[in-house]
């Protein structure tokens, strides 16, 4: 499965984001219709950070209405969903992906969930800022192979 996973804080900034592309799949997504004199890469990646973002005001509005933790399917994109994980500190985990999978991407959210909780935990780490520890990237990255 093709996948772009976002934890996205509170205050809606960006704190982390992951790639994985499983059979190149995920290059289709650049080609939507963006056509400005960007690179295909770089239409890729603002298309996804927009359905994304896109999604965030579904995903506020589903969080009210149910207790659980895990949205499932809260928007789709062509042929990409967007599942979503809110945690109690309002945190969005957020993914695109291009297949059915919801006790896989359940897993994986409750996984980075149990991950974020320790990365808070430390007392070096400001609350709603971007998450750059190489051991934490690899680490969601291996729960996405393992999951995803």
């Amino acid at each position: 499965m093709n996948s772009f996973f976002v934890m996205v804080g509170s205050d809606d900034t960006l704190l982390f984001e992951n790639q994985v592309i499983n059979n190149g799949k995920a290059a289709s997504l650049a080609s939507v219709g963006l056509s400005s004199g960007m690179d295909k890469a770089d239409q890729k990646d603002v298309l996804t950070h927009f359905v994304l973002f896109s999604a965030l005001d579904v995903v506020d509005e589903e969080m009210w209405r149910t207790q659980n933790m895990f949205l499932r399917k809260v928007d789709k994109f062509e042929e990409w969903e967007v599942s979503a994980f809110v945690t109690a500190g309002n945190i969005r985990f957020l993914i695109l992906h291009d297949a059915r999978n919801d006790d896989g991407i359940r897993t994986f959210f409750t996984r980075v969930y149990d991950l974020y909780m320790k990365m808070a935990l430390n007392p070096f780490y400001k609350l709603n800022s971007p998450i750059t520890s190489p051991s934490f990237a690899a680490k969601v990255r291996a729960l996405a192979d393992e999951h995803l």
